[in-house]
C-alpha cells in the first residue's frame, strides 16, 4: 500500500526555479519548443487531460501557469457556466488555455462559439467527426487538436485538417476508445502514418512515461490521472487519497457498449458492472458524472475515473511541484539514456 504524502512549496529541487516561471526551465533536450508547443502556445508540450466537471477554470489556469496547456472541459457545462469558467481562467492567467469540446454533444457548436468569443486560440475536440467543425474553426483562425483511439480515426482527422491528434491508449482513465490497444503500441503506429504531430495519452504518470512517449515518436503528452492528486484539483479528498493508494490493477472498464470509461474499482462500480452493459450505460449517463465530483460521498459509493498510471502516483503535490519533477527528472533520464545508447559511461 502506498503512503499518501502531501508536500508544500513550489521551488524546484532539481532545477532551482519556480515551476510558475517555466521559461527558465530546461527540458530533456534542452529545448522544449516543437510543433506541439507552437500549436498550443505553451512552454511545454504537456496537455492537462480534460475531465468532465473537474477541469474547470481555476485548474486549467493553474496548469497553464506551470507551462503546460490547461483545458476546460465543456462537457456538462451550460453556456453561461462555460463562459464564467473561461472568465475565471482569464483572471488567473494570461497564458494560453483551451476548451475541450465533445463533438457528439448537442451544445458542441455553442461551446465552440463561446471559445471563439472568449479569445481561445486552440481547442481540442473528441467523440465525433472533427470535419463537422472545421469550417467554423478555420474561419475563426483557431487551431484544433483532435482525440483519437485508432489509426482509422487518426487518418480521418488528418484529412479533415486538424493540426494534431491525441492518441488515447487502452490504459487511460475516464472515457476511452473501444480498441484494447495500449499507448505503447498506438503511438509509433500513428507517428509512422501521419504527417501531423501525435500527442500520447494513457499510462503516463511521471517523467519516465513522458520520456518513453517521446522515444516512441510523440511530440507531446496528455496527463490526467497524475493531476488528480494535486492540491489544485477540485475533487473530494477521498478521491485524491484513493488515487495515491491504488495500484494499476485496481481500475477496470465500465460501459463498454456505448461509452467505455475506466474507473477505480469499489463497491459502487462493481454493482454497476453487475447490471449488465445496457443498464450500466444508462446508469452512467444519468448519474456517473455527478457521483465523483461531490463532497459528502466516500471511496466506496463514488464513481472515480482513473487510469492505470495510478500505480505510480504516490503523493498529493501542487501542480508546480508536479511540473518541476516532470521537467527535472525527464532531463536526468534523457541524459542517462543518451550516455547509454551513445556508448559513453553512465
Amino acid at each position: 500500500m502506498k503512503r499518501v504524502i502531501e508536500k508544500e512549496g513550489t521551488m524546484s529541487r532539481q532545477t532551482g526555479h519556480s515551476a510558475n516561471d517555466p521559461t527558465t526551465a530546461e527540458g530533456p533536450s534542452g529545448n522544449w519548443q516543437n510543433r506541439v508547443t507552437r500549436i498550443l502556445g505553451s512552454s511545454y508540450p504537456i496537455l492537462q487531460g480534460a475531465m468532465r466537471m473537474i477541469t474547470l477554470g481555476e485548474m486549467a489556469a493553474a496548469v497553464s501557469n506551470c507551462g503546460g496547456f490547461g483545458q476546460i472541459a465543456a462537457s456538462g457545462l451550460s453556456s453561461d457556466k462555460l463562459r464564467s469558467e473561461l472568465k475565471r481562467a482569464r483572471e488567473l492567467t494570461n497564458r494560453p488555455i483551451g476548451v475541450n469540446i465533445p463533438i457528439y454533444r448537442p451544445n458542441a457548436f455553442d461551446a465552440l462559439e463561446i471559445a471563439i468569443e472568449m479569445g481561445v486560440t486552440t481547442v481540442t475536440t473528441s467523440a465525433g467527426n472533427p470535419a463537422k467543425m472545421m469550417e467554423r474553426i478555420r474561419e475563426a483562425g483557431l487551431r484544433v487538436v483532435h482525440k483519437v483511439s485508432n489509426e482509422s480515426m487518426a487518418q480521418k482527422a488528418q484529412a479533415a485538417g486538424v493540426d494534431a491528434v491525441v492518441v488515447t491508449g487502452f490504459e487511460a482513465g475516464g472515457h476511452i476508445g473501444r480498441n484494447d490497444v495500449s499507448t505503447l503500441c498506438m503511438v509509433p503506429q500513428l507517428v509512422d502514418c501521419l504527417d501531423i504531430p501525435v500527442v500520447a495519452a494513457g499510462g503516463i504518470g511521471d517523467a519516465r512515461g513522458l520520456v518513453a512517449a517521446f522515444a516512441l515518436g510523440a511530440e507531446g503528452v496528455e496527463m490526467g490521472t497524475r493531476l488528480l492528486a494535486t492540491r489544485e484539483c477540485p475533487i473530494p479528498s477521498f478521491f485524491k487519497e484513493r488515487v495515491c493508494s491504488a495500484s494499476s490493477d485496481e481500475t477496470f472498464i465500465l460501459g463498454r457498449k456505448e461509452m467505455p470509461i475506466r474507473v477505480l474499482r469499489n463497491r459502487l462500480t462493481e454493482q454497476i458492472e453487475s447490471m449488465g452493459e445496457a443498464q450500466a450505460d444508462a446508469f452512467l449517463q444519468d448519474a456517473g458524472e455527478t457521483s465523483y465530483v461531490q463532497e459528502g460521498g466516500n471511496r466506496e459509493n463514488a464513481t472515480m475515473p482513473c487510469g492505470q498510471s495510478v500505480g505510480v502516483v504516490k503523493r498529493i503535490e501542487t501542480l508546480a511541484e508536479v511540473f518541476d519533477e516532470l521537467i527535472g527528472e525527464a532531463r536526468k533520464i534523457s541524459i542517462g539514456l543518451g550516455s547509454l545508447f551513445g556508448g559513453g559511461e553512465g
